[in-house]
């Protein structure tokens, strides 16, 4: 099964604070574990919201809305895209993840719809 890893944004992320260098080490062996289990297709950290838009839809209207966005609690810092035989696995793979933000943080899992879900 496929499922997204988001790392959700913190105060430091909006405010465009750079992994530390330890870090970045740490993220690297990480995803190095990722890749040579065949569990990583996908992953990267986002700029700050400031330097995103939404789009809104509404009918045949849309209306775009620059960045930032102020409730950090809904963004998104950064994501992977894992293959994994079930949620337990990927949880299992996040608790063993560096803490990606200097404070406390927060990662979420969410499967992805595979096409047996409409059938």
């Amino acid at each position: 099964m496929k499922v997204m890893v988001l790392v959700k944004a913190t105060a430091d992320s909006e405010a465009g604070t750079l992994p530390t260098r330890q870090l970045l080490a740490d993220m690297g062996r990480f995803n190095e574990e990722l890749v040579k289990a065949g569990v990583m297709l996908a992953g990267d950290g986002l700029k700050p919201s400031r330097s995103g838009k939404r789009v809104h839809f509404s009918a045949k209207s849309r209306v775009v809305t620059d960045g930032p966005f102020a409730e950090t609690k809904e963004l998104v810092a950064g994501y992977w895209l894992w293959e994994v035989k079930s949620v337990e696995e990927a949880v299992e793979w996040v608790k063993k993840c560096p803490n990606p933000m200097p404070g406390d943080s927060d990662i979420e899992i969410r499967p992805l719809y595979a096409l047996e879900d409409f059938t």
